[in-house]
């Protein structure tokens, strides 16, 4: 699919900058990280599940760096991709990799066909291609907060994203030779709204969409919050939120 032909759904320029911003709270402020930690933690297990001992491997969005060092430590030799920097939509060298990752960021592309093919074009023969983002059931709380929040005028404040049938049917067209697609949750518990918002700028996952949104009024912020408190529970009267990680897993 041509660049023209393709849904220009998110605004690359502004994600790239909220990525950039979210990698600097993380390191200066002490910003929340548990997303992608979490997901690199993951993908560990996985690799030591199939005894998978790749030579070169190409890591995208590994802020805390914990698959690269375990991966540095096997012997691997690794190169590094920052989200909102790395181009996923463009090809990139062929078949140099015996492992690719990609976390987080396969969420916000325009051309997510095109990035499964060129990630797969990316991986040897033989080779592994490994992707985790959050799916279509994440962020149910916030996206109820959002619609209360814009009362009879909804509007487009959170970004569209894959269930595991579409992502199923993506990268099966995207030519793996093997393909599995598998979903795990991570729950948090948010003390207040500004919390949970601050979390999300955190990971540089707040709204980078090319559609016009409503500001955000003082009068909107009140609903909101009002909104979140009708959410609380438990004995700590938090809110607990999901982000349903799909992960997408291709062997050339």
């Amino acid at each position: 699919m041509t660049s023209a032909s393709v849904p220009q759904i998110f605004e690359r320029r502004q994600y790239a900058a909220k990525m950039a911003r979210g990698r600097h709270r993380q390191r200066h402020h002490g910003g929340a990280s548990y997303l992608t930690d979490t997901m690199a933690g993951d993908v560990v297990e996985r690799l030591d599940f199939m005894r998978f001992e790749p030579e070169k491997a190409l890591v995208i969005g590994d802020v805390a760096g914990k698959l690269l060092q375990t991966l540095d430590e096997a012997g691997t030799q690794c190169a590094q991709g920052r989200l909102g920097e790395f181009d996923e939509e463009s090809p990139g060298p062929a078949q140099a990799f015996d492992l690719a990752v990609h976390l987080l960021g396969l969420a916000m592309v325009n051309d997510l066909p095109g990035a499964l093919i060129h990630g797969r074009n990316a991986v040897a023969e033989g080779g592994l291609f490994i992707a985790a983002m959050p799916g279509a059931g994440s962020l149910p709380a916030l996206r109820q907060i959002a619609l209360t929040a814009d009362g009879e005028r909804p509007a487009a404040r959170l970004h569209p994203l894959v269930d595991l049938r579409g992502a199923t049917g993506l990268i099966e067209r995207a030519g793996f030779r093997r393909q599995v697609v598998d979903s795990y949750p991570i729950r948090v518990r948010y003390p207040s709204f500004a919390r949970m918002i601050s979390d999300l700028r955190d990971h540089g996952i707040t709204r980078a969409l090319t559609s016009p949104a409503p500001p955000l009024t003082r009068e909107w912020l009140a609903r909101a919050e009002a909104e979140f408190d009708t959410l609380r529970e438990g004995e700590d009267r938090k809110v607990t939120e999901t982000f349903e990680i799909l992960v997408l897993t291709g062997w050339r």
